[in-house]
């Protein structure tokens, strides 16, 4: 997809080099530097490209430290089942949270942290497991999405179909509908080890190993990846919107009845347990594929049109920098379950108190056991 140098497609075409982008690596600043030095030849997007760099590396270092801990507090937690949430949709949230997992590891800490600090990792150019790492980073990041779609359906279901929640909404049939999604999704990303050779690039791009031999503007190619680019995002986008909107449709429709039956029945009540249950759901509901539709737009709208225009479909430009706030984006939401979790669900809320003064609760028993020895 780009060359051996940092290069994006289009007008005003430019390029980094990557040996030098190694050897400056070694400083902090370099990409400071180079955001902010003088003079006409370099333009605004490459100043705002080198800027984001800079803040990439903190930045991936800072979610891998949060990321990995609070996926397996969160996996903790909710495998007590002590949240007030059914088994089914605790099987949904603990896969979520596990793939998110895997995404940091694979993606975060093995390769956008090499990525950024490339001297540190230059021993990753003679490992020749590229191809394999991208099968397994592609297909964690595809569980991860279409583990958020299956719940929104379980959702869905319960919510509007009741004469299928006994069926669908159970723990078993989560475990087979997981079970199908983690094994569909290895293998429609196997086709990833055939594009790509074992060597890596340590290059921030959609493709960061290199290459096998006619792949990069073969058409038979770049049709299997845009069709990856549908499958993943592309399709769980419109299936979100549409479950949401049909969940909300009929949320109004039930409520407006539930209304005028509880005042034909002898006045209304100030409270519904009713929907005050399903407002809980909802409410987990929308802000998960919210949060899922914000934070991935950015790096899927630029996948498609890169591919594109490498086969020829050249359109409106896009600044380097927009992949760069697309992986930045894309990345943060393998983070931020379980703050929306903490917001949404009270009982979730207190267990994570509960296991965060965990430790200090045990260390203040241990310290008064120790001065119980001394007396």
């Amino acid at each position: 997809m780009f060359d051996q140098n940092v290069t994006v497609p289009g007008p005003n075409r430019q390029s980094f080099d990557g040996e030098e982008g190694a050897t400056g690596g070694r400083r902090f600043s370099f990409w400071l530097d180079l955001a902010s030095a003088d003079g006409s030849w370099i333009t605004t997007e490459w100043r705002v490209f080198y800027a984001f760099k800079f803040v990439q590396t903190f930045y991936y270092p800072i979610l891998a430290i949060i990321g990995v801990p609070v996926n397996l507090l969160t996996i903790v937690i909710l495998a007590k089942g002590k949240c007030g949430l059914s088994k089914c949709i605790t099987g949904y949230l603990v896969a979520m949270a596990a793939a998110d997992l895997l995404v940091i590891v694979l993606d975060v800490i093995w390769r956008q942290i090499p990525v950024t600090h490339v001297v540190a990792f230059n021993f990753l150019l003679s490992a020749p497991t590229c191809n394999v790492h991208a099968v397994l980073l592609y297909a964690a990041t595809d569980c991860s999405v279409w583990y958020t779609i299956t719940f929104t359906i379980d959702r869905y279901v319960a919510i509007c179909c009741p004469w299928l929640k006994l069926k669908y909404s159970n723990q078993k049939t989560a475990g087979v509908v997981l079970a199908t999604v983690t094994a569909l999704s290895f293998l429609k990303d196997a086709t990833w080890y055939f594009m790509f050779t074992g060597r890596y690039r340590l290059m921030n791009e959609p493709w960061f190993c290199y290459v096998a031999e006619g792949v990069q503007y073969s058409r038979a190619w770049g049709t299997i990846e845009f069709l990856q680019n549908v499958l993943t995002p592309g399709i769980p986008f419109v299936l979100i919107l549409l479950l949401n909107a049909l969940t909300v449709r009929h949320i109004l429709v039930s409520s407006r009845a539930r209304r005028r039956l509880r005042a034909h029945s002898g006045g209304e009540s100030p409270r519904d347990p009713e929907l005050e249950s399903r407002k809980k759901c909802i409410v987990l509901m929308f802000v998960i594929s919210a949060n899922f539709i914000l934070l991935w737009s950015v790096f899927m709208v630029f996948s498609i049109w890169n591919r594109m225009w490498y086969l020829g479909y050249e359109s409106v430009y896009m600044g380097v920098f927009v992949l760069e706030l697309g992986f930045m984006l894309q990345l943060l939401s393998c983070c931020t379950n379980t703050a929306i979790y903490a917001v949404t669900q009270t009982m979730f809320r207190e267990q994570l108190k509960e296991q965060l003064k965990y430790p200090f609760t045990k260390m203040t028993k241990f310290i008064h056991w120790c001065r119980g020895l001394t007396h």
